[in-house]
């Protein structure tokens, strides 16, 4: 091509079709260890394996709308206290009957709720979830990792923990979720510093031995902040003893 020589436009893509789909990772602390919501497919493909909740997006719906209404077929609506959109897939055979894209959302339940579950959901440990339908552990991996990451600069706490709680049970939610053990004394003293807990002025009931009632508090806000962009939730050293992880 001479240097007068206009460029070659270059080729027209067509405008693609294929379908999308959002899929719902639903994390929650269930006995002590944090769980996700799956649900077991009874037709071909990837039968009898577990799924997260999910399904197509219609032509006319924005993808939270849609993840949303699947969401209403598996667990109550107002149960999810956080929803956030962590990843989208596109391997090209990620699903062998077509082209199909994928937008995984993290949903956060509290602790305090049991919502009602179809015969063919339940929760699993994340430290022990089965064989799972086409790509969905990829989703529930980044979640996780999300959700963790989030303890340690924002509130996002507050979609895992009832409306009040005391301090112990609060390091018991946050230590599940980060698969290992905090200290309450440390968390106390970070979360009030910065703002995200405030006391509600009450108390728990003494118990039948005589202890002293635990004050009761609740998160500032209810909606995502950033408390610190900088903090960092740092494992426990081995031979650290039972004091737990270090809040920066």
């Amino acid at each position: 091509m001479g240097e007068h020589d206009d460029p070659v436009a270059p080729t027209a893509v067509p405008f693609p079709a294929y379908p999308h789909e959002v899929l719902a990772v639903v994390l929650s602390v269930r006995a002590e260890q944090l769980s996700v919501l799956l649900w077991q497919r009874t037709q071909p493909p990837e039968e009898d394996r577990w799924a997260l909740p999910g399904g197509g997006v219609r032509a006319t719906e924005r993808l939270r709308d849609a993840i949303t209404s699947h969401l209403a077929a598996k667990v109550d609506v107002p149960s999810i206290a956080w929803l956030e959109q962590v990843a989208t897939h596109s391997r090209i055979d990620r699903d062998p009957r077509a082209r199909v894209l994928a937008t995984g959302y993290l949903a956060l339940v509290p602790v305090d709720v049991t919502p009602v579950l179809p015969a063919d959901t339940r929760w699993f440990a994340v430290d022990d979830v089965p064989a799972t339908a086409f790509d969905h552990h990829f989703f529930i991996e980044v979640a996780v990792e999300r959700l963790r990451a989030k303890l340690g600069y924002t509130n996002i706490g507050f979609g895992l923990a009832p409306r009040e709680f005391t301090v112990d049970t609060l390091r018991s939610i946050v230590s599940a979720a980060l698969g290992y053990q905090v200290s309450a004394t440390n968390l106390n003293r970070v979360m009030m510093r910065r703002r995200i807990l405030e006391p509600t002025g009450a108390a728990t009931a003494s118990s039948r031995r005589g202890g002293r009632p635990a004050a009761l508090f609740r998160f500032t806000a209810q909606t995502l902040t950033v408390t610190d962009p900088l903090a960092v939730l740092r494992p426990p050293r081995e031979g650290a003893g039972r004091k737990g992880t270090t809040i920066r």
